[in-house]
């Protein structure tokens, strides 16, 4: 297994300390000891191959052995705009769009939104995408924004990229096809926007429309922020 760990400073030099979460995890979980290889990455697009040459109590040395240039990162942009939904499902919803490649998160601020994340709540956002970086082998890290009005959200997108809204165009008990296709010029950026549970309201829509951000109908059924959002993201990723 390739164990991996994030060094949250440029490595520029040949030997690398590790404290904190990181060298817990080195020295007391994994027990590594002098001389095992293991894997860092900075979140600059390389991963260098390193090995311990030197453990302390709450620390550990190590020496570079290899740089390597990694590229898994999709062939184009995608910022993700989303009410963030509640507990544990924030959590869950950065994990699985870092492994879905999105390049940026925006947490928006709607009418009928009732989360406003913290700065307590950006820290541990940011944490999970470190883990989850490590886990699916991301070397670029997805950036999580600081909260934002829906209004500049919208404005913010250039009318070259593509600009999508999830919204529900039929009621939980319409039948018949209700998805509408999605066309992304090759190599276009993407830009996502996800309501709050029970949706923009009608004067976010128009101004979502207005901008000239595409409404997209993910289907007949009720979806939670998070499935919304990975579905767009799905759609364009996989």
């Amino acid at each position: 297994m390739d164990h991996r760990f994030f060094v949250d400073q440029p490595i520029q030099s040949n030997q690398v300390e590790l404290d904190g979460a990181e060298a817990h995890h080195l020295l007391n979980v994994l027990r590594a000891g002098i001389g095992q290889q293991v894997t860092l990455f900075d979140g600059s697009g390389f991963e260098f191959q390193a090995r311990v040459a030197q453990r302390e109590r709450r620390r550990a040395r190590l020496e570079i052995v290899d740089r390597i240039e990694v590229n898994r990162e999709l062939s184009f942009s995608m910022v993700v705009g989303v009410a963030l939904p509640k507990g544990d499902r924030q959590r869950w919803l950065v994990e699985k769009v870092v492994e879905l490649g999105v390049t940026r998160l925006v947490p928006l601020i709607t009418e009928r939104g009732v989360n406003r994340p913290t700065d307590a709540t950006l820290v541990r956002l940011r944490r999970t995408v470190v883990e989850a970086s490590k886990q699916c082998g991301r070397t670029v890290m997805m950036e999580v924004c600081e909260a934002q009005p829906l209004q500049p959200f919208l404005h913010g997108a250039a009318e070259n990229v593509l600009r999508i809204v999830a919204h529900p165009y039929r009621s939980a008990t319409s039948t018949g096809p209700t998805q509408r296709p999605v066309r992304q010029a090759d190599g276009q950026a993407v830009f996502i926007a996800v309501g709050p549970e029970g949706g923009f309201t009608e004067a976010e829509w128009q101004r979502a429309c207005q901008a000239g951000w595409q409404p997209v109908d993910l289907g007949p059924r009720i979806l939670r922020i998070e499935t919304a959002a990975l579905a767009l993201v799905a759609a364009l990723t996989l």
